[in-house]
């Protein structure tokens, strides 16, 4: 009893740091990559709705970032900043899915609190972090902090320690490089 309640403790510190430090942690703006082509996993929705990424990927560019754990401080700044900004990524032609390793009800509940509009998946199993090469945290088993934008099917940039409250201007600023957007 007393090994489950120290093993318990032990692992609460080590995901309130890891969250804790995300807020302070530098993150990159990413760069853009050779591109190569984009993994078409499926997964549910918060809605409890099988999602194809294939299918995503067909209607436009598409940012799929990766979040530690729904309604957390560092995911929640990453998910607002995004929600913030929808109205500008839509208008520059950008789709946007979060993947988590939270269950569709977390999912729900995160979309519900925060007035989310765009997809979230639920990847409890890791599917989808495995396929995009996404690690996880040690000893929780959460996804790190990653995004990346896909064109025509392929990956063709990715912010490897993506930022909570900056990461849809990272996006937006990838999209209109010189004054030429990746659209073009």
């Amino acid at each position: 009893m007393k090994f489950k309640k120290l093993l318990l403790i032990l692992i609460t510190l080590i995901v309130a740091m890891g969250l804790f430090s995300s807020l302070f942690t530098h993150a990159s703006e990413g760069k853009l990559v050779d591109p190569y082509a984009a993994p078409k996993v499926e997964a549910q929705d918060q809605n409890g709705k099988t999602v194809k990424l294939e299918d995503i990927y067909l209607k436009g560019l598409t940012l799929v970032y990766f979040y530690p754990k729904a309604d957390t401080p560092g995911c929640t700044a990453q998910a607002c900043s995004l929600r913030d900004a929808y109205t500008d990524l839509t208008k520059a032609g950008i789709q946007v899915v979060g993947v988590s390793t939270d269950d569709v009800e977390a999912q729900k509940k995160f979309e519900k609190k925060y007035n989310l509009p765009f997809t979230l998946l639920a990847d409890p199993d890791g599917k989808i972090l495995k396929e995009f090469g996404v690690k996880k945290i040690p000893l929780v088993g959460m996804a790190t902090r990653q995004a990346f934008l896909i064109k025509d099917g392929k990956v063709i940039w990715h912010d490897a320690k993506a930022s909570t409250v900056e990461q849809a201007a990272d996006v937006l600023k990838v999209v209109q490089t010189d004054g030429k957007s990746v659209n073009q």
